[in-house]
């Protein structure tokens, strides 16, 4: 195993935001990382304790079960200590400023994992904040998600370039993460949202700029013709409530069911990054099929961030 840290000769502290701040070569890195780590907990049921001494402070607006616990257990593997910090111990911008926050949970432990609602929070916390600060979701950006989704194709396949991703529904952080995703590694990636639902104009720009030919069409059927991965997001995420019987109007036709993998290759699986509402955006024989993926991927959520852990804290 290798878990020297090949970024030491940096001298700037290094965040875990965003995808577009991080290389292929870092983000392969990463990933290998992470493959090396599962396979040495599957195996031998344990992990070296790399992060022996050091705290992981988790700051929450969002309630989680996947981002919470994948988090505490892979310190826990790593022999560090996780500290769960919910929305009313700290009303985050409201009982104290960001960077107030940023400065004392800092001096306290030696990462900070935060799960916001807008992004210029977690920009925020790393802009004050004297230890790495991870991602855990913000509205802009899904970056562990993306780590633990690209594990488990590269798994599946056994390589990431030149796959074809198929992304149905509405086009939002998720989808943004895995674009970000496809280009690093030479993956084609086709988004397909009803009117209304599309991707920025912002979100396109940077696209571009990055190098990626997105496919958009309004067609599920056809943005999961040759696709490798079919990827899906619930249709009303959280903080749209009220937007619910207007969405689950307009979703009906890109819900992944066995009559649309019908259209795409046989050996494609689905993804979806959970909480599932199932009978919405896929349905309980998707979910619980053969081609299903989702629970791996859920899995690999711990794996992807011990990675990540281990790199920015030792």
């Amino acid at each position: 195993m290798h878990y020297s840290q090949p970024l030491a000769e940096l001298d700037t502290m290094r965040h875990f935001l965003d995808l577009a701040e991080w290389s292929r070569e870092e983000l392969d890195d990463l990933l290998t990382l992470a493959a090396d780590l599962k396979t040495e907990w599957k195996t031998r049921g344990a992990n070296p304790p790399l992060l022996a001494g050091k705290v992981l402070a988790m700051i929450f607006q969002k309630p989680s079960l996947r981002t919470r616990l994948s988090f505490d257990v892979a310190m826990l593997h790593l022999g560090g200590h996780a500290l769960y910090i919910s929305p009313a111990e700290i009303s985050m911008g409201v009982r104290e400023s960001v960077s107030d926050v940023a400065r004392v949970v800092g001096g306290y432990a030696q990462g900070i994992m935060a799960r916001v609602f807008g992004h210029e929070d977690i920009v925020e916390l790393a802009k004050w904040s004297p230890v790495p600060v991870i991602n855990g979701l913000s509205d802009h950006a899904h970056p562990c998600q993306t780590m633990a989704d690209l594990l488990t194709i590269r798994e599946h396949f056994g390589r990431l370039e030149g796959l074809a991703v198929a992304y149905l529904g509405d086009t939002n952080n998720v989808t943004r993460s895995l674009a970000f995703g496809a280009v690093r590694f030479g993956m084609n990636l086709a988004i397909s949202s009803p009117a209304g639902y599309d991707a920025t104009p912002g979100f396109l720009r940077e696209m571009q700029e990055q190098g990626l030919e997105l496919k958009l069409t309004r067609d599920p059927l056809e943005a999961v013709r040759g696709a490798d991965v079919v990827y899906t997001d619930t249709w009303v995420s959280m903080g749209q409530e009220k937007e619910t019987v207007q969405r689950r109007a307009v979703f009906p036709p890109w819900q992944v069911n066995r009559a649309l993998l019908a259209h795409a290759p046989a050996h494609a699986i689905v993804m979806h990054c959970l909480p599932a509402h199932r009978g919405d955006e896929l349905t309980d024989e998707v979910a619980d099929g053969p081609q299903s993926a989702l629970f791996i991927q859920a899995e690999n959520r711990l794996h992807a961030q011990k990675a990540i852990l281990v790199r920015l804290l030792t």
